[in-house]
C-alpha cells in the first residue's frame, strides 16, 4: 500500500479534498444561499456530523483500523449528501437549478472509493432523488401548501421539456458515473501495480543492502568524483574506520598514511578506468600487522560510461596462516622422508661398529685411555642409535587404528610408567584430576601412549634436577558443531618457554635443551595430527608451560554400542 493510502481503495490525496470541497459547497448553499430552511435542518446537521466523523476516522485509520465503521460512515455520508443536494435542487428551481452539478461531485467522489458497479449504483440513487425533486417541484404548487395538505396538481405543466431535461440529467449522471468509475478503477489498478513494484523494489534494495552489508569481505565504492558512496561492515572492521567518517568524503582525504595504497589504487582505476589485478598492502591494528588483499574495478552505467570504482578487500591473516601451515606440513613430510632414508643408511653400519667394539672390548685386554675410548664409542653409538630411533618414529607415524580408548586409565598407566623414566626423580610430583570418572576418546591407544609419554618427558626435562610439579587435568567441552572433545591439560612449573621460540617448538630438530634432539615435540605434533586432534601451548617465562590437547570424545552410550558391536563381531 502506498503512503498516500490509509484505507484500502481510497486515495487520500484526492478523496479528502474532494469531500471537503463538496461539503463546503453544500454548507455555503444551505446556510448562505437558502438561509438554512427548516426542512433541511435535520438532514443537514446529520450530514455535518457524519462528515466530520468519517473524516476523523479516515485520517486516523492507520492507527485505529476501524474498517467496518468507516465503510458505514462513508456510505451514510453519501446518502445524506444526496438527500441534501436533492433538497437544494428542489429549493432552487428543480431542473433549472445550477446546483444539480453537486450531484456530479458526489458521483466523482464515490468513484474514488467504490468500483465501477458501486458508482453506477450510487448514480442510480442520484437519478432517483433528482427525479423525485423535479417531480415534487413540478407537481406541488408551493412548499407551504404541500405541508398544509393543499396539493394543487397542474397537469398542464408536465410538458415534454421537463421530461427531456430530467432524462438528459439522468443520462449525464450515468455517463459521469461510468467514466469516473472506469477511470478510478484503472487508476486503482495502476496504483496497486505501482505499490507491488515499489514493494518489490524496496525489498530488492533491502536484500541487496543486507547482502553487501553482511558480506564477509570489505566493500568500498566511490563515485566519479572520488567521494565514498558505500562502506560496508567488514570494511569498518578491517580498516578501523566508521562509515560515518568516510561516507560522502573524498577518498584522498580519508585514506592517508598506512591506507595510502588503498587510496592510490582507487584513484588510479578512476583515472585510467583499468581493472587492476589483485594487490596486497598491510595495516597496523593494535600492534598487529594485518595483511589485506585488494581487488578494484570500474563501475559502468548502461551507456558504458565510468560512474565510479568498486574495491573489494579482505583480511588475509587466516589465509596466510593456512598457507604457512601447508608449507610447514610439506616441509615436515620432506624432512620425514629424508630422516627415514638417513636412518636406514646409518643404522646398519652403526650396528656393525657398535657390535665390533663390544666384541673387541670383551676379547681384548685394554686399560687406561684405550678402555675409556672403547666405552665412549659404545656410549655415543647408543646415543646415536636413540636419535635414529626418534628419526624413524617421526618418519613412520602411520595411519592410526581408531578404537575407543578410556583416557583416565591410559593417563594413570602413563603416569606410573613415567615414574620409572630416567628423566623423573623424587622431587617431581605428578597429579591427575578429571571431572568425570570415565572418559572415552576415539584414537589409537599406542599412539596416544607415545604422545602423552613424550609430553610428560618434556615436562620432566624442563623441570630438570629442581623440585617441581606436573598437573594433568582432563575434562569434556562442547565445540561449535555440537560434538564433544576431551581436553587434556599438562602443566608444569618449570622455567617456561621463551616468547621468541614458542612458535617453533613443534618443528623437528628445534630444541632449547642441552643434548636434545628436537624431535620429542615434533613427534607429539605428528601424532596429534594423525589422531585428528589439536594441540596448543601456553607459556610465560619463569611460570612454566601448559600443553592443551584436544581429542574427539565418545559418549558412554556410543562406547557401549561400539563395545557390543565388537563383541558381536568377535562372537561371529
Amino acid at each position: 500500500m502506498s503512503t498516500s493510502q490509509t484505507y484500502p481503495g481510497v486515495n487520500i490525496a484526492w478523496f479528502i479534498p474532494l469531500r471537503l470541497i463538496t461539503f463546503c459547497l453544500i454548507f455555503g448553499t444551505v446556510i448562505g444561499w437558502l438561509g438554512f430552511p427548516s426542512y433541511l435542518q435535520a438532514p443537514f446537521l446529520t450530514y455535518c456530523v457524519i462528515t466530520l466523523a468519517s473524516l476523523v476516522v479516515l485520517v486516523f485509520y492507520k492507527r485505529y483500523p476501524l474498517q467496518f465503521v468507516l465503510q458505514a460512515l462513508i456510505a451514510l455520508q453519501f446518502i445524506l449528501e444526496i438527500i441534501n443536494e436533492a433538497g437544494i435542487v428542489f429549493s432552487t428551481g428543480s431542473m433549472y437549478s445550477p446546483f444539480s452539478a453537486l450531484f456530479l461531485l458526489t458521483i466523482v467522489s464515490a468513484a474514488l472509493i467504490y468500483r465501477l458497479v458501486g458508482t453506477l449504483v450510487l448514480a442510480s440513487l442520484v437519478s432517483l432523488m433528482y427525479a423525485a425533486a423535479t417531480w415534487l417541484h413540478v407537481t406541488v404548487g408551493a412548499w407551504s401548501d404541500f405541508f398544509s395538505g393543499k396539493i394543487a396538481i397542474n397537469a398542464s405543466t408536465m410538458s415534454d421539456a421537463y421530461f427531456y431535461s430530467t432524462f438528459l440529467h439522468i443520462l449525464i449522471f450515468y455517463l459521469v458515473a461510468f467514466i469516473a468509475g472506469f477511470l478510478a478503477q484503472k487508476l486503482r489498478t495502476k496504483d496497486l501495480q505501482l505499490d507491488t513494484a515499489s514493494a518489490a523494489l524496496k525489498k530488492a534494495r533491502l536484500d541487496t543492502g543486507d547482502i553487501l552489508w553482511h558480506l564477509n569481505c570489505g566493500l568500498i565504492t566511490i563515485d566519479s568524483g572520488g567521494k565514498v558512496v558505500y562502506f560496508n561492515r567488514i570494511a569498518q572492521s578491517i580498516l578501523g574506520i566508521m562509515e560515518s567518517q568516510v561516507s560522502g568524503f573524498h577518498c584522498a582525504d580519508i585514506f592517508t598514511g598506512q591506507l595510502a595504497p588503498l587510496r592510490d589504487n582507487l584513484l588510479h582505476v578512476l583515472e585510467t578506468q583499468d581493472r587492476l589485478s589483485r594487490t596486497e598492502f598491510s595495516v597496523e591494528r593494535e600492534g598487529t600487522t594485518i595483511p589485506i588483499g585488494l581487488s578494484t574495478s570500474t563501475l559502468y552505467d548502461e551507456n558504458f560510461d565510468a560512474r565510479g570504482v568498486i574495491a573489494i578487500f579482505q583480511d588475509l591473516t587466516e589465509a596466510k596462516e593456512m598457507h604457512e601451515k601447508i608449507r610447514q606440513a610439506d616441509r615436515m613430510a620432506a624432512i620425514g622422508e629424508l630422516s627415514a632414508c638417513i636412518a636406514h643408511e646409518i643404522r646398519n653400519p652403526l650396528a656393525a661398529i657398535s657390535g665390533s667394539v663390544e666384541v673387541l672390548k670383551s676379547e681384548l685386554i685394554v686399560d687406561g685411555d684405550n678402555d675409556k675410548l672403547l666405552s665412549l664409542i659404545l656410549k655415543e653409538s647408543g646415543r646415536l642409535n636413540k636419535i635414529l630411533s626418534d628419526f624413524l618414529l617421526y618418519a613412520r607415524v602411520g595411519q592410526p587404528e581408531f578404537t575407543k580408548v578410556e583416557i583416565t586409565a591410559l593417563v594413570s598407566d602413563i603416569t606410573e610408567l613415567m615414574r620409572r623414566h630416567p628423566a623423573f626423580h623424587r622431587g617431581i610430583s605428578i597429579d591427575f584430576n578429571c571431572d568425570r570418572r570415565i572418559l572415552y576418546v576415539s584414537g589409537d591407544e599406542d599412539q596416544l601412549k607415545q604422545l602423552l609419554l613424550n609430553l610428560l618427558v618434556n615436562a620432566c626435562e624442563a623441570i630438570g634436577k629442581n623440585d617441581g610439579r606436573i598437573d594433568i587435568e582432563a575434562g569434556v567441552e562442547n565445540n561449535d558443531g555440537g560434538n564433544s572433545n576431551v581436553i587434556l591439560r599438562i602443566r608444569d612449573n618449570g622455567p617456561g618457554i621463551p616468547a621468541d621460540t614458542i612458535n617453533n617448538i613443534f618443528l623437528p630438530f628445534h630444541s632449547t635443551k642441552k643434548g636434545g634432539t628436537g624431535l620429542g615435540l615434533a613427534i607429539v605434533s605428528r601424532l596429534t595430527e594423525s589422531l585428528g586432534g589439536r594441540i596448543d601451548v601456553k607459556s610465560e617465562p619463569g611460570r612454566g608451560a601448559e600443553f592443551i590437547l584436544s581429542l574427539r570424545a565418545i559418549s558412554d552410550e556410543s562406547a557401549r554400542e561400539r563395545s557390543r558391536s565388537t563383541e558381536l563381531v568377535n562372537s561371529l
